[in-house]
């Protein structure tokens, strides 16, 4: 349970599903609610392949390139830390939203469920970074796996709620409040992010004088696997 936690709020933070319902509310507002809707669903589809895909041989791909975890904690926790201080200072980031030139090539764009909407807006570097490093932070540990996929699946579930209740989300909220939420994750995100850091640097062994194996324990973990 914990470790589902823990990989929610990382997803909540990095795939952002208020920010992503904000920019399809503004990109769809000369379509139907059909074709909305239409697009929001074939969106969370192609999203739930390319992080899936991600999530299940990222590992394998980063042994290929001989990428140890340790160093797999460092640098996505890197990542995670400049999404999570972007996240608090409500600023933009090409981690988790379009830039502007992506906005603007997308207005011109028919149907914006595969560009921008599934990529890079839902399953952007941040997302897809996070669903390798949580994969592999709880390599050998079945359950704590299987927690990631679910947390995945009900943030993307959830981003999917948002989409379709995008107009009625963004006038309650308004930007203000959208923009509370966003800084609250922002700085859990980024307590999260240094932890990842913490725990790679101490895996590699560079204060021992010798890497740590690769199957070894977080000497600073996240949550203990339960049950």
């Amino acid at each position: 349970m914990e470790y589902f936690i823990v990989a929610f709020m990382t997803f909540f933070a990095t795939i952002g599903p208020l920010d992503v319902a904000a920019v399809f509310a503004a990109l769809t507002a000369r379509y139907k609610p059909r074709e909305a809707r239409k697009m929001a669903v074939k969106g969370i589809l192609i999203s739930i392949s390319i992080l899936l895909l991600f999530a299940l041989s990222g590992e394998w791909l980063l042994s290929q390139l001989g990428i140890s975890l340790a160093a797999l904690r460092a640098g996505g926790g890197i990542l995670l830390l400049l999404i999570g201080i972007d996240m608090v200072f409500a600023r933009t980031s090409g981690g988790t939203s379009t830039t502007a030139d992506e906005e603007e090539e997308a207005i011109t764009r028919e149907d914006i469920s595969v560009f921008p909407l599934a990529t890079p807006l839902i399953a952007g570097p941040g997302s897809m970074g996070a669903s390798i490093l949580l994969m592999a932070n709880a390599e050998g540990h079945p359950w704590q796996q299987g927690a990631v996929l679910l947390a995945l699946a009900a943030i993307l579930l959830l981003t999917l709620v948002m989409l379709l209740a995008a107009a009625q989300i963004q006038r309650i909220l308004g930007v203000t409040g959208m923009h509370v939420i966003t800084r609250v994750f922002g700085v859990l995100l980024t307590a999260l992010a240094v932890q990842f850091i913490f725990d790679g640097v101490v895996s590699s062994g560079v204060f021992s004088g010798k890497a740590a194996p690769e199957t070894a324990e977080m000497v600073i973990p996240l949550p203990h696997q339960s049950g």
